[in-house]
């Protein structure tokens, strides 16, 4: 029996109460049923989970559906194979679920899992389950992606880091079966800060679960964690240019100056002085990610830069890029600047009529228009089905709201964001407690089970154990950045 959760949301901002209302709606199109048991499909024409977006979904949308949630991990963990490796989705075909080994799809799972054991009334023999499945899966990783023993893990296709068509993978395949390196092509086997990432986000969870039990592994799993780290820095980071670069199979940097850094931050694999430098000198320029719609897949004033409309990771800015951005800026103090990516991502979607796309242009914010199951570019007005309903879009609004106006669970505490310039009201049941805000956009009060544990002026993050006790505020609003 899974604790009761709910969540609402009231606000006088109209943008963000018609976002609000439609994200809630259009989510509920994407649940469906797996051979009896319920879970948040990526949508937007996909009809699976997938390793690099449903876990991380489905803990996002734990407040409204806690079975689906809990669905959206365990249907990886139990189909995990015997040699440790992770589907990297889940299909359901004829009525049967099908896990599917034909590439890693990413790994957007750990901080999602851990994140539910704490929801979902600390359940021992659940973390005892994901500490066999990440160490499982880690040793799998060793195995089958360590190819030249300098400590860097090796993607082997192109769906392995989930880059659709990106054009920094040259002539590799799109799917790779097997767990030895494909041969032939002239990128891959490549040395990746994804993959390599993967296992510094497997092994921080696994010293967390170890030190939740009192188990002294806790200590041997963070060094494990701080030397992939250090290869990571060794082997892929530029310093002088601020940013990770995969290796080819020649151990020649790939010369594209891609997003994927951001994704590092996602996984925690980088010191908080190569997060700064990359934030300060690509993710807020202009001329690079920082365009008028932010976090194109690749620099824009890169060769390799394409603002093509369909589901291509080498150009426009994907939902799925902002879903995992809130995590990767919010790990290394950058609070303020998931506020300002919100606002920004909230007013195209509204812009659009609250459709939902999977990609919007980088120069203008429109959305991509595709069709709704061949995702290849429709024109407005040819009576075409169109995308919409893309789960990691709608989810990442609802999130952007959360995080600037809003009640979260996150490892055991309570955030509540309060955003300047808001009115709103929100509460939301977890822990077995109900937690309230009403703010007037200036002052806002904090209820925790009834009981009121303050007043306290917008524009920061206050948070606190699950009993309300505070522990800390960060500020939230984007002044030192967009003054």
């Amino acid at each position: 029996m899974l604790p009761e959760t709910n969540i609402s949301f009231c606000t006088e901002d109209p943008v963000l109460q018609r976002v609000y209302d439609a994200a809630e709606e259009k989510c509920r199109l994407n649940l469906k049923d797996f051979g009896g048991r319920t879970v948040l499909v990526e949508g937007g024409g996909y009809e699976k989970i997938w390793l690099e977006t449903q876990p991380m979904g489905g803990e996002m949308y734990a407040l409204r559906n806690p079975g689906a949630a809990l669905n959206n991990c365990l249907l990886f963990m139990e189909n995990q194979r015997e040699d440790g490796r992770l589907p990297g989705s889940v299909a359901l075909r004829s009525g049967s679920i099908v896990p599917e080994f034909n590439k890693y799809q990413g790994f957007c799972f750990p901080f999602p899992a851990l994140n539910l054991y704490y929801l979902f009334g600390r359940d021992p023999s659940y973390l005892d389950f994901l500490k066999e499945v990440l160490s499982r899966f880690d040793a799998c990783l060793w195995r089958t992606r360590h190819l030249t023993g300098d400590g860097l893990l090796s993607s082997f296709c192109v769906y392995d880091t989930g880059e659709d068509l990106a054009l920094r993978y040259g002539n590799a395949p799109c799917w790779w079966e097997e767990d030895t390196p494909p041969e032939g092509y002239d990128v891959v086997p490549m040395a990746s800060m994804d993959v390599t990432s993967w296992s510094c986000a497997a092994r921080h969870t696994l010293a967390e679960i170890c030190r939740i039990q009192g188990d002294p592994a806790a200590g041997e799993w963070d060094l494990r964690a701080a030397e992939t780290a250090r290869a990571l820095r060794s082997g892929l980071w530029n310093g002088r240019r601020s940013a990770c670069f995969d290796r080819n199979r020649q151990g020649n940097p790939v010369d594209v100056l891609c997003h994927n850094t951001l994704r590092c931050m996602y996984w925690g694999s980088l010191s908080q002085g190569m997060a700064d430098a990359f934030v300060r000198n690509h993710l807020l320029n202009p001329r690079e990610f920082w365009t008028p719609f932010p976090l194109p897949s690749v620099a824009a004033d890169d060769p390799a830069f394409r603002n093509a409309p369909e589901n291509n990771w080498s150009g426009q800015p994907e939902g799925l890029t902002y879903q995992r951005a809130i995590l990767a800026l919010e790990r290394y103090g950058y609070h303020s600047l998931v506020t300002e990516l919100g606002k920004k991502l909230i007013a195209a979607v509204d812009r659009s009529g609250c459709r939902f796309t999977q990609q919007f242009d980088p120069f203008t914010g429109e959305p991509s228009l595709v069709h709704a199951v061949t995702h290849q570019p429709v024109s407005p007005g040819s009576g075409e089905p169109v995308q919409d309903a893309y789960g990691p879009t709608l989810l990442a609004c609802l999130e952007y709201i959360a995080h600037r106006a809003g009640i979260r669970p996150c490892l055991g505490n309570a955030w509540f964001s309060l955003g300047s310039g808001v009115a709103f009201e929100a509460s939301a049941v977890f822990y077995g407690h109900r937690y309230e805000v009403q703010s007037d956009g200036r002052r806002a009060e904090i209820r925790v089970g009834g009981k009121s544990i303050g007043v306290f002026f917008c524009g920061q993050r206050v948070i606190t154990d699950e009993n309300g006790a505070l522990l800390r505020t960060v500020p939230i609003d984007s002044p030192e950045y967009f003054s």
